[in-house]
């Protein structure tokens, strides 16, 4: 009989959500282990579905059925297909995608994303990195993948008690190469590049700002690779600039912009400091386009980074004329579309700017979103138009 968890009434999981907290469960019974799979009950006795456990992470628990399930290779294979299947329906780049995503596709902490021919894996909980075997047989069968590389370097697997690490897991290493998504170009780098080698849930939203974008004077704001600047020169702006402070990614925006066919005025500096030179420069854009890393990933540093967010807005809204545009983006599911909204309303306060929106963002649609785990939903964006005096 597997060990189990007696959840306490009124908890978030009877609301839909998937995470167990150490203060949500009333009793433990089997001595679990940590890695086990666990049931879940109520106190009435109640099956509640199965989860897997790990006591020395805060969260200890995170159903990934509502059945009795295993973790074995049939269960990861069935859970693979059924995921590459729902996003044969969505209108987005098969082969270059997220497959997987983690409790949004029923596995919680396991991220597989295809880059042509080659996989990039990351295991997030220890109960699935304790199963990382299974999972790339899984993946070999489903996928029939060249190689699939390791991509654990990431600060998440710290809560769950795991070191962080990469390496290949099958077949060799691939050298760099480029991608075309959406007609720009971007390059892929599987063991050093961001995340597990682009930033996947940004591909969508480069061709839809850059809509904006034709005979204007455009800025670019933590472009990284380039590509929502490199969008907006394809689509006619009359000059791009794009600023970020790694000068590696500006080397590799160049690159990328060189391999399109279109120019970029590329500037290496932190963005607070470009923009507030350019601010007492009185330089003018047509359109600016604000991407910044996440500010804050724990909610006692909101307060911190909501100013680091007011500060760029208000700078960006005063180096645009009226009819002006200004598209924002924040991806830390800390920080709420809500928050973003009051952003930009005391920015335009304080710029003395009546904004009008005029388009929303959300993540790429192969990192699906469930309605009852708002963690899913991180990345909001809006673009708004500085409006002429009444």
């Amino acid at each position: 009989m597997p060990a189990s968890l007696v959840i306490k009434p009124r908890c978030r999981i009877f609301h839909g959500h998937d995470w167990i907290y150490a203060s949500d469960v009333d009793k433990y019974h089997g001595g679990p282990k940590p890695g086990e799979v666990v049931a879940l009950k109520s106190v009435k006795g109640r099956f509640l579905g199965s989860a897997i456990f790990n006591s020395n992470s805060q969260i200890v628990a995170r159903r990934f059925s509502f059945r009795k399930e295993e973790l074995d290779q049939e269960f990861f294979v069935r859970r693979l297909q059924r995921a590459v299947e729902y996003r044969k329906t969505l209108p987005l780049d098969q082969s270059v995608c997220r497959l997987l995503w983690s409790e949004a596709d029923g596995a919680p902490g396991v991220v597989i994303d295809r880059y042509g021919d080659h996989v990039a894996l990351q295991t997030l909980t220890l109960a699935m990195d304790q199963r990382k075997d299974v999972i790339v047989a899984a993946i070999k069968e489903v996928l029939n993948p060249k190689s699939i590389i390791e991509r654990n370097d990431t600060l998440i697997r710290v809560p769950e008690g795991l070191e962080q690490q990469k390496s290949v897991l099958f077949g060799s290493e691939p050298k760099p190469f480029s991608v075309k998504v959406g007609g720009v170009v971007l390059n892929v780098d599987l063991m050093e590049g961001q995340k597990t080698g682009l930033y996947l849930d940004q591909l969508d939203n480069y061709g839809k700002v850059a809509r904006f974008a034709q005979g204007k004077r455009v800025l670019d704001c933590f472009t990284n690779q380039g590509g929502f600047a490199q969008a907006c020169a394809k689509a006619g702006a009359a000059e791009v600039t794009a600023v970020d402070s790694s000068e590696a990614a500006l080397h590799q925006a160049h690159a990328n912009a060189t391999e399109a066919g279109v120019r970029l005025n590329l500037q290496c500096a932190n963005v607070f400091d470009f923009l507030k030179e350019a601010e007492m420069h009185e330089q003018k854009y047509d359109l600016i386009i604000l991407d910044p890393p996440s500010f804050t990933r724990t909610k006692s540093s909101i307060t911190a980074a909501l100013r680091g967010y007011k500060e760029i807005h208000l700078r960006a809204l005063q180096m645009l004329e009226p009819g002006g545009q200004l598209v924002t983006f924040t991806c830390s599911h800390h920080i709420t579309g809500g928050d973003l909204r009051q952003v930009l309303i005391g920015a335009g306060a304080d710029a003395r700017r009546s904004l009008r929106r005029i388009d929303s963002y959300t993540q790429r649609a192969d990192h699906p979103i469930i309605c009852g785990i708002p963690e899913t939903e991180y990345l909001r964006g809006y673009a708004v138009e500085v409006i002429g005096g009444w």
